[in-house]
Order: C-alpha cells, then sequence, then structure tokens
C-alpha cells in the first residue's frame, strides 16, 4: 500500500502556506481517480448498448428499461451521504477501492441475471459500488492542487471519464456484433476488480485524518444541505446534469431513432459524438473559467452561462431547427457538461474538511433527478402506443417540453442569485 505524502501530515494543496508538491505523485492522483471516474461512466451508459438486446431477451418496455437504467442512479443517489461521511473519515484511495467491490459483485449478478429483478439488483449495486468516483477524484484533487486549478482538473476529469460515454456509442456497438451483453458484464466485472486494485496499491494517500464522532459529521453534513450557495446553485445544476445523463445513457438513443429518423448505426455514431463534445466541453469550460475570471467574470456566472446554454441547444433540438446533427448534437455535448462547475463553484464555499461531503451531497440530488428522469421519461413514453418498437414524435418532444420548462424556472433562480456568487473569492 503506497502512503506517500499523506494530507494528514500537511498542509492542504489549497491553503496559503502550502508545501511543495511533487509533481509526479499529483499527476498520478490525477490520471488515476480520473481513471476511476472513467470505469464510472462507462457503468453509466452502458444499458444504452444494451437495451435492444434486452427488450428482445427480456421483453422489456420503455418503462422497464427506463426503471431498470435508474436503478444504477437510485443506488449512486442513495450512497452519496454515507460516501461523503467516509471521503472525509477514510480518504478517497481507500475509500473508492473498497466500494469498487461492490460494482465487481453487481456487474456479476447483472450478467448472471435470469430475469428484470435480478437484472435490477445488479444495477443498484453497482451504483453504489462506483457512486464515490467522482467525489473521491474532486476530494483528491482539491488536497493535491490548488482550488484556482479546480475548474479545470474538474474538466479533465470529466474529460477523461467522457470517454465512456465515446464507448458505450459505437465502440460497444460493434463489440455487441460478435459477442453478447452478458460477456461484456463479465468484461466490465475484471476491468472494475483491476481498477479497485490500482487504486488501493498505486495511489497515493490523501485526507483521511478526520477524527470526528459520526454526529459531528453528520452536523457537518446538514450544515452542506442548508448552506445558502448550495441552495442557490443545486436546483440548476441537478437539472442540468440530470437530464443530460438521463438523455445521454439511454433515451438520446430512442430520440434519434424516432424523432430524427436515424438509424441505429448513425445514433450510435452521433452517441459518440455527444461523448467526444462532453469531453471537449469540459475541458475547454474548465480552461476558460479560470482566464475569464481574471477578466473579471465569476465562475458563479460563467457556469450559469453555460448550463442556460443547455436549455437553448434542447430549444433548437425540440424546434427542428435544420442544423447538421452532427453539430446539434456536439452542442448538446458541450453545454451538457457545464454544470461540473458547479463542483469547483461548492468547492470554494466550503472548508476543506467539508469538501467531500459538500461534492457528494450535489452527487445526491445530480442522480436522484436522473433516476426521476429516466423512470419518468419511460412513463409518459408509454402513454402513447408503441409501434414497431418506436414511439410517436409527439410523446418525445413532449417530454423535453416539459424538462426544458422545469429548466427555465431553475435557471431563473440561480439567476437571482448572481451578485452573491460574484462576491465569491477565487
Amino acid at each position: 500500500m503506497t502512503s506517500a505524502n499523506p494530507a494528514s501530515s500537511a498542509a492542504p494543496a489549497s491553503s496559503a502556506a502550502a508545501p511543495s508538491r511533487d509533481t509526479g505523485m499529483r499527476w498520478r492522483v490525477l490520471c488515476i481517480f480520473s481513471l476511476g471516474f472513467l470505469v464510472s461512466y462507462i457503468f453509466r451508459g452502458v444499458n444504452l448498448g444494451f437495451a435492444p438486446h434486452l427488450i428482445r431477451e427480456m421483453g422489456l418496455s420503455a418503462a422497464d428499461l427506463g426503471l431498470l437504467t435508474s436503478f444504477y442512479f437510485l443506488g449512486f443517489a442513495c450512497a452519496q451521504i454515507p460516501a461523503g461521511l467516509l471521503l472525509d473519515r477514510f480518504g478517497p484511495r481507500r475509500t473508492e477501492a473498497v466500494l469498487l467491490l461492490a460494482a465487481v459483485a453487481g456487474a456479476l449478478m447483472f450478467a448472471r441475471a435470469p430475469g428484470m429483478a435480478a437484472l435490477a439488483a445488479g444495477r443498484l449495486l453497482i451504483g453504489i459500488g462506483v457512486s464515490v468516483c467522482l467525489g473521491a477524484a474532486i476530494q483528491a484533487l482539491s488536497i493535491w492542487f490548488p482550488l484556482s486549478r479546480m475548474p479545470l482538473l474538474n474538466g479533465v476529469v470529466m474529460a477523461i471519464g467522457g470517454l465512456g460515454a465515446v464507448v458505450v456509442g459505437a465502440p460497444l456497438a460493434w463489440l455487441l456484433s460478435w459477442t453478447d451483453w452478458r460477456t461484456v458484464s463479465y468484461g466490465l466485472a475484471g476491468l472494475t476488480l483491476a481498477m479497485a486494485a490500482l487504486l488501493w496499491f498505486a495511489a497515493p494517500e490523501a485526507g483521511g485524518a478526520g477524527k470526528q464522532r459520526l454526529a459531528e459529521q453528520l452536523r457537518g453534513t446538514w450544515q452542506v444541505f442548508r448552506n445558502g450557495r448550495f441552495l442557490r446553485v443545486v436546483p440548476l445544476a441537478l437539472l442540468n446534469q440530470g437530464i443530460f445523463l438521463s438523455v445521454q445513457t439511454l433515451w438520446v438513443g430512442a430520440f434519434l431513432r424516432d424523432v430524427a429518423g436515424h438509424s441505429p448505426e448513425q445514433s450510435a455514431r452521433l452517441v459518440s459524438v455527444i461523448g467526444f463534445a462532453m469531453m471537449g466541453g469540459c475541458v475547454f469550460a474548465g480552461w476558460a473559467a479560470r482566464h475569464l475570471e481574471r477578466a473579471g467574470l465569476s465562475l458563479y456566472a460563467f457556469a450559469g452561462l453555460g448550463m442556460s446554454g443547455f436549455i437553448v441547444v434542447q430549444c433548437l433540438i425540440i424546434a427542428g431547427v435544420p442544423l447538421p446533427p452532427v453539430l446539434m448534437w456536439a452542442a448538446y455535448g458541450v453545454f451538457g457538461s457545464s454544470g461540473i462547475l458547479a463542483y469547483a463553484v461548492l468547492a470554494r464555499s466550503f472548508p476543506e474538511a467539508l469538501i467531500g461531503r459538500a461534492t457528494t451531497a450535489l452527487t445526491l440530488t445530480v442522480f436522484l433527478a436522473t433516476f426521476a428522469c429516466q423512470v419518468g421519461v419511460g412513463m409518459v413514453l408509454d402513454l402513447w402506443p408503441a409501434t414497431g418498437g418506436r414511439y410517436p414524435k409527439t410523446a418525445h418532444l413532449t417530454v423535453w417540453s416539459g424538462l426544458v420548462v422545469l429548466q427555465v424556472a431553475a435557471a431563473v433562480w440561480y439567476a437571482l442569485g448572481r451578485k452573491r456568487g460574484a462576491q465569491v473569492a477565487a
């Protein structure tokens, strides 16, 4: 077990008197924890490729498929509060490595599942197992790097994780053309086990020096949930990320097929385009945020502009504006990733001892929203009769329009806090 430069014995990188850190160790932290998030992201979207096979083999309806896929997000969300406590108590390396073993078990259960109940239980366990991957990465980076770099670093983590969104597009479709979804699930179990071993034996220690009792930790969690900045940021961030994730990881395929009339091959390519665009958008947003702050535009305002841009893109898609599909869906990926900046906004609003809980608290709301969206979209689509496995264009546009209305209301609430957000220290 590697335990170099533990945060428990040195000042945090975000403090004014932070010691000089070994550059190689810093980049090892970035690479290893980003790979962990990549594994998490592959699990998020793998049902997008599995969907036609599960429908054919298991006879699932749209509502069944939405419910099944959303169990990942439900498990992820339910684990966030205890995951935050574990992160602030034991640190990101140990917490993530141990929890990933639950994802291994879930992937094996999913691969061997005889029916809907076992599939759902497997997805739930996978969600619990990877629930800490993003929070652990953000916490580790906040300890090893200055907070001024967090928007860019969070973007890099999201970009690397975004490779998972690319993988579940055309590459997964190709893989499923010569093997089945059960074999792929076994492969994911092996990949996850290897990731847990890499974290445990190769990642440097960071944090985990907290000695608070459980009651004190829970008071800290409550402090996060009633924080004014948290309450101002969360509604728009959870809708931005929740809607983007629910569509990207499941419903975009049906939309491209039923509304745009694309073939399965074209749809798979556009799913990969969204993934690549999300990766680029994450890195660009992090880079731009730091430079625009120097020019006088606050991180709070820039994050709000990005999430509002996502609303505009959805309106253009609903309206059927005649733009090239690659351009339109690339914009969807770029602006859909803008909610990641909310993590950097919140990281500046809490002391280091609460960053793990603040991050997982935001993730809790995001994944509850994703769960609700995935289930809700399936239920609304089922209100219209499906013909040959396809739903009417009206059904999809009704769902998307309702989600846009919710986002507009949240954007207004977010904008009301702009003046206060601009006062946050860089």
